[in-house]
């Protein structure tokens, strides 16, 4: 899989003019690299919208080549939604699926080096070094959230991450549910928000997996692994080996009615997972995954930092 990256990101850059260069490569900062949103604002970095038809397509590739084919997929849809947002607004704020910006970080070779590709509702980092990639924070939203056709949904991007904590919620039974269940109004956003690293409370809210029983722990796991999955296999199946699943914990936040604001999060050691769809009549959902020590490649590069103070 490095090997895509690493030739994907070539292929931009040998698509790129000079000056388009000059405006796409940064150096890789840890301070740039960790300056992330979600929101519409301006971004260093081209502007995808502006590129030519086989630079956008390069941009796009990159995204591949780091998501799996299912998380690649939400992606293009959360980029779509730009649109039927626009739409729904009349036009007022100029929303357009190419308001989304790639930032390469370095270029592929012996040093550490990355990219990111983020807007509205999309930020995706991945950053290389020693042979390793790194890729997270992901963060996915959806503005609407869902869209019907006489009650019956034709696009819900982030529908599974719902679906199958309400499943895990519905497992556990009254008892249990009383302990995950933390609040009766959810917040109006995702706690962590696009801070540079993940700070909070220590001790997790709600349900340790240790309390619950083995279909909910199964559930539990299962969720964790979704937003894992969002990522190409090979990351994917690295963090989950990774995962001590008997110490997460699960919170949710607000009501337990389809279709109602609501909130959830799961935690562990170096995981945190946040959900929050309780805006513009719950139909506006944000979602992130985060590694504690790992977002933005801390871990890759204090590695190699390491590895170059002591050959």
């Amino acid at each position: 899989m490095r090997e895509d990256i690493t030739e994907a990101t070539g292929a931009l850059l040998g698509l790129l003019t000079a000056d388009q260069r000059d405006t796409a490569v940064r150096e890789l900062d840890g301070g740039l690299l960790a300056e992330w949103a979600y929101t519409p604002v301006a971004r260093p970095g081209l502007v995808v919208g502006e590129l030519a038809r086989e630079q956008r397509k390069a941009v796009h590739r990159l995204l591949a080549c780091v998501l799996s084919p299912h998380g690649y997929a939400q992606a293009a849809a959360v980029m779509a939604l730009e649109d039927v947002l626009d739409h729904r607004e009349g036009g007022v704020k100029d929303r357009h699926q190419g308001d989304y910006s790639v930032l390469l970080l370095g270029e592929p070779g012996d040093a550490p080096w990355g990219w990111r590709v983020e807007g509205h509702h999309l930020s995706v980092t991945a950053v290389v070094a020693d042979g390793r990639v790194s890729a997270t924070p992901v963060f996915l939203g959806a503005n609407p959230a869902r869209t019907t056709y006489r009650g019956r949904t034709v696009l819900r991007p982030l529908g599974l991450e719902e679906e199958l904590a309400r499943e895990l919620l519905d497992r556990m039974g009254p008892t249990a549910r009383g302990l995950a269940v933390v609040a009766d109004v959810p917040p109006k956003d995702i706690r962590s928000g696009n801070a540079p690293s993940v700070t909070g409370e220590v001790e997790p809210l709600g349900i340790a997996a240790s309390s619950l029983d083995r279909g909910a722990r199964a559930l539990l796991a299962a969720l964790a692994r979704l937003y894992f999955d969002r990522l190409h296999s090979d990351l994917a199946d690295e963090e989950f080996q990774a995962l001590d699943a008997e110490r997460l914990h699960f919170a949710w936040e607000g009501s337990t009615r389809p279709g109602e604001g609501h909130y959830y999060r799961l935690q562990g050691p170096d995981l945190l997972i946040e959900y929050d769809n309780a805006a513009n009549g719950a139909d506006h959902a944000h979602s992130v995954w985060r590694r504690r020590a790992g977002d933005f490649g801390r871990d890759l590069l204090a590695a190699h930092r390491a590895s170059a103070r002591h050959p």
